[in-house]
């Protein structure tokens, strides 16, 4: 049986503050457990409910050498759905409200974390064939691997993952600041971790891991180009030869319309008309009009630039002035779309409904309530929400980048294909367009549209699916 350690910031049920939580929490138990022994490590933060971290059972502590000293570890550990959660603890390092806090207390922080990943492994007795690292916080591991523990017997076999969630966020800082980092040698600081004059966690990580994955084959092509690198666009296409896409996945049993407490009704492909119920309870609790002819827009999102929500506020207006349409909005982010929505939903009041915030049931009564799923992000590594709203039968409208891309088949009237509605450029135009197509099919096409539900709601993107990719990957590196 060969042994992964999953090396992340953060990962559900314990930590969550977006997306690689939930993968880092989920994909491990979709692994083949006959075949891999699949654990994950986390930073035991202060912010971590009480509640959860009453489940933690101790299991030692110690010091390391570190550049500030003699450090010190703690860790705990428990078991979670057959999944064993290690949480190092320094409180020195991760006290505090928030997993993250300002950058520059976060690129030592999460260097401290790598170290003490490879430290930790004889204290816990689980030497991994592979350590999977997740996004730039666990970038190091590979660094710290080859520079300080080539030539140790307990290590020299371990091989390294490195998954990019979002190339954007990459640990930049000042070189010289990061204590942490100071005795690694020269030409590893100043030449392989530095970037335009800073050092950069994700690109050490990328030049030192074995493998480097993401979460869409589009977007391992979008990051190796000058528009989607990130400014690492000459790095990545140099790793070009040890870089693959593979998509994320969700639970089918958390995100499933029959059994879904959450929601009015329960419905699946054989019962679709059940949906209708959701819409229309969705719309007396938003205190939108009840209205089973409009066209029920879902968006539940980051308010966020890279989510495309520029585009929205420019189109709003007109596509309310000229369908018939209704927006429920769930998200919370920049103060400009969080404005704009409260003043759109004060204007078009019984059309449109924007809730500041979040709320997992309201967002499976959007997935499961809404007749459409608006993403028209300006870049997506892979995306989640029009996966989850494909499962219910609500058919996305998204821009063709990363893993929308890959994820949603545009609709072919002709050939009566698709999943989904998409448009190639960030264009606010464009994007009013692909709305209006998918508006006049929803409304002088009721047949071809369910049919587009049902094709939605048979799409596999569960984990599953994903889980054996990665399982290839395993046993290629390891041979």
């Amino acid at each position: 049986m060969k042994k992964i350690l999953f090396a992340a910031s953060e990962g559900n049920p314990f930590i969550k503050t977006g997306g690689l939580a939930d993968v880092v929490g989920a994909l491990p138990k979709y692994l083949d457990s006959r075949k891999f022994d699949v654990r994950i490590i986390l930073p035991k933060y202060m912010c971590i409910s009480w509640q959860e971290t009453q489940k933690l059972s101790h299991v030692t502590e110690f010091y390391a050498d570190m550049p500030r000293g003699k450090e010190y570890i703690g860790i705990d550990k428990v078991k979670v759905d057959g999944i064993t959660y290690y949480f190092l603890d320094n409180e020195h390092y991760f006290a505090g409200d928030s997993p993250y806090n300002q950058i520059f207390q976060d690129v030592n922080k999460f260097a401290f974390f790598s170290r003490a990943v490879l430290a930790c492994l004889p204290r816990i007795k689980f030497c991994p064939d592979i350590i999977h690292c997740h996004d730039w916080q666990a970038a190091l591991v590979p660094v710290f691997l080859k520079e300080f523990y080539g030539n140790d017997n307990y290590y020299r076999k371990i091989k390294t993952i490195l998954t990019i969630h979002n190339q954007k966020f990459q640990g930049r800082w000042r070189i010289d600041d990061i204590e942490n980092c100071r005795d690694l040698p020269a030409d590893c600081r100043y030449k392989a971790m530095e970037a335009y004059h800073e050092t950069n966690f994700l690109k050490a990580g990328i030049l030192y891991a074995d493998r480097v994955t993401t979460v869409s084959e589009t977007y391992a092509q979008e990051i190796q180009s000058l528009a989607g690198g990130e400014g690492l666009d000459g790095v990545m296409r140099q790793a070009s030869g040890k870089l693959s896409g593979i998509v994320n996945g969700i639970d089918n049993e958390d995100y499933d319309p029959m059994t879904d407490e959450m929601l009015s009704a329960p419905f699946g492909i054989k019962s679709i008309a059940g949906k209708k119920k959701n819409k229309k309870s969705l719309q007396r609790e938003l205190g939108l009009k009840q209205d089973g002819s409009a066209m029920l827009i879902g968006v539940v999102s980051r308010l966020t630039e890279q989510k495309g929500f520029a585009l929205v506020n420019e189109i709003m207006e007109e596509m309310l002035n000229t369908m018939n349409v209704q927006v429920a909005i769930l998200g919370t982010g920049e103060d400009r779309f969080q404005d704009s929505f409260r003043y759109f939903g004060w204007k078009y009041a019984g059309r449109v409904s924007a809730t500041i915030g979040y709320r997992e049931e309201l967002a499976h009564k959007i997935y499961g309530g809404a007749d459409a799923f608006l993403m028209p992000s300006q870049f997506e590594p892979c995306g989640l929400s029009q996966l989850i709203s494909m499962r219910y039968g609500t058919v996305p409208i998204v821009r063709e980048t990363g893993g929308l891309k890959d994820t949603v088949e545009a609709y072919n009237e002709i050939w009566q294909t698709g999943t989904g509605f998409s448009f190639a450029n960030y264009d606010a135009s464009e994007m009013l367009m692909i709305i209006r197509y998918a508006y006049e099919v929803f409304t002088s096409h009721p047949k071809e549209w369910r049919m587009m539900m049902k094709r939605c709601m048979k799409a596999d993107h569960s984990w599953q699916c994903s889980a054996g990719k990665y399982e290839e990957l395993y046993r290629e590196l390891l041979g």
